[in-house]
């Protein structure tokens, strides 16, 4: 019996400044999809995400509410877990950088490093965004504000412990050049490579003095340890690396997949591959860069109204909607849009027109001219049939590409051009006629083709929308589980006889009024 195949898959750990709006929710929803996808194929898929609760942003935050920090990363894990309840993402661990068995791992590894000679005491004088807290030279800043985030700056001169990534450029170089897979898309890791990389590393700053919200350094507790090696470890710290019990760091690690937005690339593209370097460890097999939800005007800000939350769309249109329109939006590593008019258009086109018709008028024909009863596997093919069959098989095959990829807008397409095709086949074939013609056998050739592209799609569709994927199948009255796995797709069974569909469908979306509904969304942006 041949070794079941892993895939560990993580979130960045999201910072707990606020409610979280539909671009980490689509982080996180992509994370989600592909460990079902890996599920589904039959992977032993184990998914990491959680909160990186530490820094003097948080402290700041929670003085001016007056709260302790713990309190206030308290609440909004809580909110954070409601989320993902709410949106039944499948993660396996929830790691908190407050967590006991986060902190004493990191102060394990930051001991290490001293050890060996990888981190020594210097001072440290450079211009810091407090919000993104990050050092930054002249040079790296734009229009003298923060590069990532466009905020001000200040000058800030403190002592501090370094981490000397000069001692690393060169095994980080040869990495990229032996590894030209590693970040998706390419043209991030030529940004991260060209930009950063290639002119030289700058020492990294390990701990701040000017706040303590944070991981002490041990034996000199005035250094608290700064973001990015605390924040970072904690994909390992998660496994249970250096604990007592690091079964499940031995079995997942490396990370098959790590997904983070454009903004943090840089730093888990150079610092993330320099402390795995030092700590003798392997490397994730892949960086998933993703681009923003953008919006008409630019970012998400609650200053400027605009803002969405997932909970919103959910509660609206539902969850596989809200899923659906995320999943499909961000493509390629660039910048999606979200408008009301861009969100109500592709739910009555793609959900309503191409899935939801194909099912409706599926189970109504089944109904009118078979009685419900699904046919049996027709002995003998027309062209048409060999013709979609064909269509099926290589949209299947592209699917699977694109989904191995983490690529799941593009296999989203792949999906919908079965769906559009099989609308298409019924006007080829003219049901309507067929039983006009009393062409019975031809008439249930078509059926059983038609009740065949549902249940495909209802498998390929189930790690993006699984409550849709259940529709389908309880209207087809599928229930044998070995039609329902993704080996399946790939076969034309014979579905049973005498097998009945629903005496009356039910519709998966309710299409939807335009103009109330864009009314609706502007004014929750504006909330």
């Amino acid at each position: 019996m041949s070794e079941i195949k892993k895939f560990y898959v993580t979130t960045p750990i999201y910072y707990p400044s606020g409610r979280f709006h539909i671009g980490t929710a689509y982080t996180t929803t992509l994370a989600d999809a592909m460990k079902r996808y890996k599920t589904l194929r039959g992977y032993d898929a184990y998914m990491l995400t959680g909160l990186d609760e530490h820094g003097q942003k948080i402290q700041e935050v929670a003085l001016a509410n007056g709260k302790t920090p713990q309190e206030h990363v308290d609440e909004i894990a809580e909110i954070a877990k409601d989320l993902w309840k709410k949106m039944k993402i499948q993660y396996d661990d929830f790691i908190r950088t407050t967590e006991p068995r986060h902190e004493k791992i990191v102060e394990k590894i930051f001991t290490k490093f001293i050890e060996n000679g990888d981190i020594y005491k210097g001072e440290y004088e450079g211009w810091y965004c407090v919000p993104c807290e990050t050092y930054f030279t002249p040079t790296q800043l734009v229009d003298g504000k923060c590069p990532d985030c466009g905020r001000e700056v200040k000058m800030m001169k403190e002592e501090a412990y370094f981490f000397n990534m000069k001692k690393y450029q060169d095994r980080l170089i040869k990495f990229y050049e032996e590894n030209p897979d590693f970040i998706d898309p390419a043209y991030r890791k030529n940004e991260i490579f060209n930009n950063f990389i290639k002119p030289g590393l700058e020492d990294l700053c390990v701990t701040r003095t000017s706040f303590d919200w944070g991981i002490k350094v041990k034996g000199d507790e005035k250094h608290v340890i700064y973001v990015w090696l605390d924040a970072l470890t904690n994909y390992i710290t998660a496994l249970g690396y250096m604990s007592e019990d690091d079964t499940k760091f031995k079995k997942y690690w490396p990370a098959d997949l790590q997904i983070v937005g454009k903004d943090i690339i840089r730093f888990h593209g150079i610092y993330w591959p320099i402390f795995l370097m030092a700590l003798d460890l392997p490397i994730p097999k892949k960086l998933l860069a993703h681009g923003w939800i953008m919006m008409k005007d630019g970012k998400m800000s609650k200053s400027k109204g605009n803002v969405i939350y997932p909970e919103t769309l959910i509660n609206r249109y539902g969850l596989d909607a809200t899923k659906y329109f995320l999943l499909k939006e961000l493509v390629g590593g660039q910048d999606g849009l979200f408008t009301p008019e861009g969100f109500v258009e592709r739910f009555n086109s793609d959900l309503c027109n191409d899935l939801g018709n194909l099912l409706n008028r599926t189970i109504g024909m089944l109904n009118k001219y078979f009685n419900g009863e699904i046919p049996t596997k027709p002995s003998k093919l027309t062209d048409l049939d060999i013709e979609l069959e064909n269509f099926i098989t290589e949209r299947i095959k592209e699917t699977e590409k694109e989904m191995d990829e983490a690529h799941v807008s593009n296999a989203l397409d792949e999906i919908w051009k079965i769906i559009s095709r099989a609308n298409k086949y019924i006007d080829e074939t003219m049901p309507w006629a067929l039983f006009k013609e009393e062409k019975i056998e031809e008439l249930k050739d078509v059926m059983y083709h038609l009740v065949e592209v549902l249940r495909k799609v209802a498998i390929l569709i189930k790690p993006c929308m699984e409550e849709s994927s259940a529709k389908i199948f309880e209207q087809l009255m599928i229930k044998d589980e070995n039609l329902m796995t993704w080996d399946s797709i790939k076969t034309y069974p014979e579905l049973g006889s005498g097998l009945k569909v629903i005496e009356k469908g039910n519709p998966l979306f309710l299409r939807l009024d335009l103009n109330q509904e864009i009314e609706f969304l502007k004014n929750e942006m504006n909330k």
